[in-house]
């Protein structure tokens, strides 16, 4: 059964870095049928999946931060995290929305420490441990950057329902990632609460998560 949605909380956004959706809060994970593999999805699907919670969205992970640390999702039981999936090398669109990630914890002030925000990269060939230790301080020094092998990072993006493909450039010599790109906002127990299209505001995201940490 599709757990209730509080609807009419619908914002206006992207989500493959140019498809149309919005934000919906859920109030509790989808407890669902067995999900196709999520190569086999194109990027519209999962947005349908994700608008309507008609699949769980998330779930645990074991991966490796800028540091060089493992870190699993169990560490961070306690608190809310937005969740975030892109690559270094992505031009606008992942860099847009890691600033404004950055600025939803300035905004908080000591509220912030309620919420962790996690970058996870969905290009690991290119955005080792120690890439990763130069790109995210740059957004904020509490965001975490996780990279990991592409099967494990495979089986995270799955979990989230985030479609990502290698895509060649014209010269054959190089490659960037498509990729959609969603802020997920989990409980603190880990489990799906909504999403935020590519472009949403800092001050938008405050305005959903604020009354959520005085809970």
């Amino acid at each position: 059964m599709i757990a209730p949605i509080l609807r009419g909380i619908a914002f206006a956004g992207a989500g493959l870095a140019s498809a149309g959706t919005g934000l919906w809060l859920t109030l509790a994970p989808v407890l669902a049928a067995d999900a196709p593999p999520q190569s086999a999805r194109s990027a519209a699907e999962i947005m349908d999946i994700l608008m309507w919670n008609r699949e769980p969205v998330g779930g645990p992970f074991a991966l490796t931060d800028q540091a060089g640390h493992q870190r699993t999702d169990k560490e961070f039981r306690g608190r809310l995290m937005l969740v975030y999936f892109g690559f270094t090398t992505c031009p606008d669109v992942c860099p847009t929305d890691l600033q404004a990630i950055g600025l939803v914890l300035d905004k908080l002030g000591r509220d912030g420490d309620q919420l962790q925000p996690i970058f996870i990269t969905v290009d690991p060939e290119r955005d080792t441990s120690a890439h990763l230790a130069d790109y995210v301080p740059m957004f904020h020094p509490r965001l975490i950057g996780l990279t990991g092998n592409l099967d494990a990072i495979r089986k995270v993006a799955d979990a989230y329902k985030v479609y990502f493909a290698r895509v060649p450039l014209k010269d054959g010599a190089d490659y960037t990632v498509d990729h959609t790109a969603y802020i997920y906002l989990m409980d603190r127990e880990g489990n799906y609460l909504g999403f935020f299209p590519p472009g949403t505001s800092a001050d938008r995201m405050v305005e959903i998560i604020r009354p959520r940490l005085e809970h």
